[in-house]
């Protein structure tokens, strides 16, 4: 997966070690936990767990995104296999200071320009769940559709998709 990638704006970089601050400071986020979950990750330690659990994850790419004018991290994008979906599942989240700038939707397009032209990663799929606006808002900006609802772990996701 490309390592580096470069928007008029923003940088996007794999993950690496060295970013668990930001990941604890992103994973506590008021939207994090409402619309992704409570990772539980409350100290360094944690959170270089967590970065650790991502990297030696198969099938599992973040992004750290940040702006070009002065480095700052402000969101993610994810990029995984999950079990129960048949297709890549692209993600994101931002840090709320960052909503509303357009920057989640310059790294997502970036990056679903970049895998569709890799063999295997068409088409891609989104998950959210129902009561996320914002999300839903940006998926169909992104140019996908709703496809289904599904059902995992008791929790009904509505699943979005760029095919044809």
């Amino acid at each position: 997966m490309q390592n580096e990638i470069i928007t008029e704006r923003l940088s996007l970089n794999l993950l690496t070690i060295e970013d668990f601050d930001f990941v604890k400071r992103l994973v506590n986020t008021e939207g994090w936990i409402a619309f992704i979950g409570d990772r539980y990750v409350h100290t360094n330690d944690d959170a270089i767990a967590y970065v650790t659990k991502i990297l030696n994850t198969e099938n599992l790419f973040y992004w750290v995104v940040r702006t070009r004018d002065n480095n700052t991290p402000v969101g993610i994008i994810s990029f995984m296999k999950r079990n129960y979906l048949e297709s890549f599942d692209i993600g994101f989240a931002f840090l709320p200071e960052f909503n509303g700038s357009g920057y989640a939707y310059e790294a997502a397009k970036e990056v679903l320009s970049m895998v569709s032209k890799t063999p295997g990663y068409y088409p891609v799929v989104a998950t959210t769940v129902p009561q996320n606006a914002k999300s839903i808002k940006l998926l169909t900006k992104l140019g996908l559709h709703f496809e289904k609802e599904i059902e995992v772990e008791d929790e009904i996701l509505q699943v979005y998709s760029n095919s044809d």
